[in-house]
């Protein structure tokens, strides 16, 4: 099975394949994997938008899927936060699962990195014990989990203290190092021992005039490896209004490419295939937007008001030309890119 490509979202997986005859309104030639409440995970024919099968998961209801880097497992959570179950891409069966709740102890796993290699993952964690007449609740805990031994195998302390269930970090491609977004700082530790080796300060503004550099460094398949693209926003010191941009990072190198777009507004960004364009959502009670990104003109090319719902999430399909709109449902809502019509919905 030929994969060159992913989308990916908390409950919504994308996977490009090999070229094949193309329906009206198709979206490519990929598979989509949607999280299901039945316990299930749908598996969607990008060209016919049809559910073509379906896979049960044993931990109940998932609602996070993490795919691996050669992107031939998918890494499953529950509903609960508590278990992990592992799938195979190619024949869509359980490898594995695991869970670190024991009696009347309950750890819920916050936040997962599945190291490159996939030897460990590193586990955002916190413990939850039922006493007589409550619950005691520990501070959070990082903890690197061995697949191949399945057990915990090392507690690494919070760097510089900072932790707490929404923590973030992520591998560099490789796997040798794992970076730690602290305030402030993103702290580089090497993969062995856990030891600081480097650190960025994002305190300081990318150029004189410009306020503090805020930026998710988001991942997507269609950055180039170890570049991460997204908005970012800033304070501007003259007027003292909230700005945002777009910036195209080297996390490796520290090089930031950026433009800025105007008075910072409230919506998300999904780079599209081709790194050319992005789509984002404005969510507001009674105003829901669709926005389109040019990159290469560097400005918002388009936005539209739609008919939209509470809680939506977006991906852009493998070929561009359709942005699905999820969450709060198992149903996916398919609109043009180019028009932003509404074409169907798959359920």
């Amino acid at each position: 099975m030929m994969r060159i490509g992913a989308l990916l979202s908390a409950g919504l997986l994308v996977l490009s394949g090999v070229p094949s005859a193309a329906h009206a309104q198709s979206g490519g030639n990929g598979v989509i994997y949607m999280a299901a409440y039945d316990h299930s995970i749908k598996v969607i024919d990008e060209n016919s938008l049809e559910i073509v099968d379906e896979f049960e998961t044993s931990i109940g209801i998932p609602i996070g899927l993490t795919l691996s880097a050669d992107h031939e497992r998918i890494y499953v959570r529950d509903a609960e936060f508590e278990e992990i179950e592992i799938f195979d891409v190619a024949t869509r069966r359980s490898l594995d699962s695991f869970t670190l709740s024991r009696g009347s102890s309950r750890v819920r796993i916050w936040g997962m990195e599945v190291d490159p290699a996939e030897e460990f993952v590193i586990l955002n964690t916190m413990r939850y014990t039922k006493r007589i007449d409550r619950w005691e609740i520990d501070e959070a805990v990082l903890l690197k989990y061995d697949l191949q031994d399945k057990r915990v195998t090392d507690t690494i302390p919070w760097p510089e203290g900072e932790g707490g269930r929404r923590a973030r970090m992520m591998f560099s491609p490789e796997g040798e190092y794992l970076y730690f977004f602290s305030r402030g700082n993103i702290l580089v530790l090497e993969t062995e021992g856990f030891t600081e080796v480097d650190r960025w300060d994002l305190s300081r503004p990318l150029e004189e005039g410009l306020g503090r550099f805020s930026f998710g460094f988001p991942t997507s398949p269609h950055d180039d490896e170890g570049f991460h693209t997204g908005l970012f926003n800033f304070t501007d010191p003259v007027q003292n209004r909230r700005m945002m941009g777009i910036a195209r990072v080297n996390l490796a190198e520290r090089d930031v490419d950026f433009f800025t777009l105007g008075p910072s507004q409230g919506v998300s960004f999904r780079l599209a295939p081709g790194g050319r364009k992005a789509y984002g959502l404005v969510q507001q009670i009674g105003n829901y937007e669709f926005w389109t990104f040019d990159l290469e003109g560097r400005r918002v090319e388009n936005r539209q008001r739609f008919a939209g719902r509470p809680r939506m999430s977006l991906e852009i399909s493998s070929n561009g030309e359709l942005l699905y709109v999820y969450n709060a449902g198992s149903t996916i809502d398919v609109y043009d890119a180019g028009t932003y019509e509404f074409l169907r919905t798959v359920a």
